[in-house]
């Protein structure tokens, strides 16, 4: 079909029936997408009008899934058993740096200052570079692995990219070992700000910590430096390894 034969009338019925037929997540997304390609074309010239704006979103519910104390043991002794040795250390970079998955999986050995301790993502979802603080024992984690690899990837993949693209089999065989359900490789993102927070960490501080860009907060995100932010990681990842007591995370 030609785009100008597209009207708003048709976005609206395929976002209601993959609503009602896939899931409003996926329908979003799609009417997302499709609103983005005729935002494109406009600017090309190509067509006068967007379809797609306009049409509301389904009210999506926040999603708030991050690991248990009680599931956190578990969740350990599976990835201590997972053969596939860049899959296990890539959930575990995601769980103890709180970055978003693209950044873990595009991570590269540039980016990382071993004598600083700290990964610099040149470049992160709200289109700002963000400084992360390594952890002890991410930094023995990186060692090893650099030690192992002449790729410029940290998790090198066999695909186009160049680099790992998703270990779902991987994370779904982890799961299934831990006896552990609904947990998603994003929710370990969550799962370190949630931990800072029940170890008494302020909310600025997990902002800088997970690079949350916030117009109230930036001010104050600007102030604080990455010395408070490692300490409450530490005290964060030191919970967590305390909840899995007698699991090897090395």
């Amino acid at each position: 079909r030609k785009l100008s034969a597209i009207k708003k009338n048709d976005v609206h019925l395929l976002h209601a029936t993959l609503g009602k037929d896939v899931g409003i997540y996926t329908a979003n997304r799609l009417l997302a997408l499709i609103h983005t390609v005729f935002g494109k074309a406009i600017e090309w010239g190509w067509n006068k009008s967007n379809p797609a704006h306009g049409i509301k979103k389904f009210k999506e519910l926040s999603r708030n899934r991050f690991l248990e104390p009680d599931e956190i043991p578990c969740f350990f002794r599976a990835l201590a058993e997972e053969g596939n040795k860049t899959a296990t250390d890539y959930f575990l970079v995601s769980l103890l740096t709180g970055a978003r998955k693209a950044n873990v999986l595009e991570m590269q050995w540039k980016e990382i200052n071993f004598d600083r301790k700290i990964w610099v993502i040149p470049m992160t979802k709200n289109g700002e570079s963000h400084t992360i603080p390594l952890v002890p024992e991410l930094i023995t984690l990186l060692e090893l692995r650099k030690g192992s690899t002449d790729s410029p990837w940290v998790f090198p993949g066999t695909g186009i990219t160049g680099h790992l693209v998703e270990p779902k089999k991987a994370w779904k065989r982890v799961l299934d070992n831990a006896g552990i359900d609904n947990l998603r490789i994003h929710d370990l993102r969550r799962s370190l700000g949630s931990w800072q927070a029940s170890t008494g960490t302020s909310l600025p501080i997990i902002g800088k910590t997970l690079g949350h860009k916030n117009i109230n907060t930036t001010a104050i995100y600007a102030r604080v430096d990455l010395n408070p932010v490692r300490d409450s990681m530490i005290t964060a990842t030191d919970a967590m390894f305390a909840a899995a007591e007698g699991v090897d995370h090395d």
